[in-house]
C-alpha cells in the first residue's frame, strides 16, 4: 500500500502519496497540463471563438500573432488543477477560482480595452474622475477572485491570524496576476517569470510543487509559441498564470514566507509605476541574457526614443496591473489600430 502524507500550509490541506514515498502529483499535473495546453491551443487555432480577427494582433516586426495562447494556457492549468490527485477540494477550488477569475478579467481587457490609461495610477485616477475603464474593471475582478480564493483556503474564521491570512493570501493571488502581466512585454518574458517563480516555489516543499505544477506545465508547453512570436499570452494568460502561482504560494507556504513574498510583489508593483523593467533588464547583462534566451534576434531600433522604441509596440498600454507605468506600458495584447502620433498603435499595439 502506498504511503499517504499530508501537508498543512496556508490554511489548506494538500495530500501527497507516493511511488517510493514521493508524491506523483506534481509530475502528473505538469504533464497533463502541458498536453492539455497544447491540445487547447490547437483546437482554438482551428476554431477561434468569434473568428481569427478577434484574436489577431500585429507585433513589433509587423508580423501577425494571436492571443489564443492565453486562453489555452489558462484553461489547461485550471482544468488540470481540478482533477489531479493529491490536493484537497478547497485547494483545488481556490487555485481554479484564482486562475479562472484572472483569465476572464484579463480576457475582457484584452478584447475590450482601449489602451487609453496605463497602470494603477491611470485606471484609478480615471475612476476618481468618474470614468470606468476596462483596467479598473480588471482590478476589481482580479481582486475579488483573489479574495474568493483566499476564503476557500480557509482564511475566514474569527481569529486575528485567519484575518491576516485572508488578506495575505488574497494579495498573493491578485498581486501574482498583476506582476506576471507586468513582464509581458517581450516574447517569452512573462512565461519565463512564471516558470522561475513556480520553480522556486516548488523547491520549498512537496506541497508547493504539487500546487504550482499545473500552471508551470501549461506555461512550459506554450513557451515555444511565445518565443517564436506566433502567439502571446495577453492579459488572459499572464494574469491567470500569475494568479495561480500566487495562490499556490498561499496554499503551501508558512505565513512568514507568504508575507515576505507579498512584500516583494508590492515593492515590484510600486516600482513599475516609476521604473522601466525593460530598461533594467536590457542594462543588466545576466538578465538580458535570460530575456533573450530562445528568442529571435531583436530588430534594430528605429529611434532612440526611450521605451517607446524599446517596447514591442510603441505606446502600448494595458489594464489593471497589466502595465508598467514607466513607459513599459503593459500587456502586449491591446487591439492593434492605426498608428498614433508617436508612430505606434493608437490603441497600444502588442509586442
Amino acid at each position: 500500500m502506498s504511503r499517504r502524507r499530508s501537508f498543512r500550509a496556508g490554511g489548506a490541506l494538500l495530500r501527497g502519496g507516493g511511488w517510493g514515498g514521493r508524491p506523483p502529483g506534481p509530475v502528473l499535473a505538469g504533464g497533463l497540463a502541458a498536453v492539455a495546453a497544447r491540445s487547447a491551443y490547437a483546437a482554438l487555432i482551428q476554431h477561434p471563438p468569434g473568428g481569427r480577427q478577434t484574436w489577431a494582433r500585429t507585433n513589433h516586426r509587423g508580423e501577425p500573432v494571436t492571443l489564443l495562447e492565453g486562453p489555452a494556457a489558462a484553461a489547461a492549468a485550471v482544468a488540470v488543477t481540478l482533477i489531479v490527485p493529491g490536493m484537497s477540494g478547497r485547494c483545488r477550488a481556490a487555485l481554479a477560482v484564482a486562475g479562472a477569475g484572472a483569465a476572464l478579467c484579463g480576457g475582457y481587457d484584452d478584447l475590450r480595452g482601449s489602451g487609453a490609461r496605463r497602470g494603477f495610477r491611470g485606471h484609478l485616477g480615471a475612476l476618481a474622475r468618474g470614468e470606468v475603464t476596462t483596467g479598473a474593471v480588471k482590478i476589481a475582478g482580479i481582486g475579488a477572485a483573489g479574495l474568493g480564493a483566499s476564503a476557500l483556503l480557509g482564511g475566514i474564521s474569527a481569529d486575528a491570524g485567519s484575518a491576516t491570512d485572508l488578506i495575505v493570501n488574497a494579495g498573493l493571488a491578485a498581486g501574482g496576476a498583476n506582476l506576471v502581466n507586468l513582464f509581458d512585454l517581450r516574447p517569452g518574458r512573462a512565461i519565463k517569470v512564471a516558470l522561475a517563480a513556480g520553480t522556486v516555489l516548488g523547491a520549498a516543499s512537496p506541497a508547493s510543487r504539487l500546487a504550482a505544477a499545473a500552471p508551470v506545465g501549461a506555461a512550459l508547453a506554450l513557451l515555444p509559441e511565445d518565443l517564436g512570436e506566433r502567439a502571446m499570452l495577453g492579459d488572459a494568460g499572464a494574469n491567470a498564470l500569475g494568479a495561480m502561482v500566487g495562490a499556490a504560494a498561499a496554499a503551501s507556504l508558512p505565513r512568514k514566507a507568504r508575507v515576505s513574498i507579498l512584500a516583494a510583489i508590492a515593492g515590484l508593483t510600486a516600482a513599475s509605476e516609476v521604473v522601466s523593467f525593460t530598461r533594467v533588464i536590457e542594462r543588466t547583462p545576466p538578465l538580458r541574457w535570460l530575456d533573450m534566451l530562445g528568442r529571435r534576434p531583436s530588430p534594430p531600433p528605429a529611434s532612440e526614443a526611450g521605451d517607446v522604441s524599446e517596447a514591442h509596440g510603441a505606446g502600448r498600454a494595458h489594464g489593471a496591473g497589466g502595465s508598467n507605468g514607466a513607459g513599459d506600458a503593459g500587456g502586449r495584447s491591446a487591439p492593434h489600430e492605426a498608428a498614433g502620433p508617436g508612430g505606434g498603435s493608437a490603441a497600444a499595439a502588442p509586442r
